[in-house]
């Protein structure tokens, strides 16, 4: 998360407290961010919080690519 409470958060670990706030005020901010958070306040209010875990189980086996 780039600004507010939550920032250096990633968008996956923000509770959904803070995500239901914002549509509370509105919605979310305009663009890749608001698309970004509004995917993850889907997947987590609709309790498929599983599929982000085994996202990162999948991205955190994987070798990092060396330059």
């Amino acid at each position: 998360m780039p600004f507010g409470k939550y920032k250096g958060t990633t968008l996956s670990d923000l509770p959904v407290s803070y995500l239901e706030w914002f549509m509370r005020k509105g919605g979310f901010p305009p663009g890749r961010l608001g698309q970004q958070l509004a995917t993850v306040y889907e997947i987590k209010s609709n309790g498929l919080q599983e599929i982000i875990t085994k996202l990162k189980a999948i991205y955190r086996s994987k070798p990092k690519a060396r330059p």
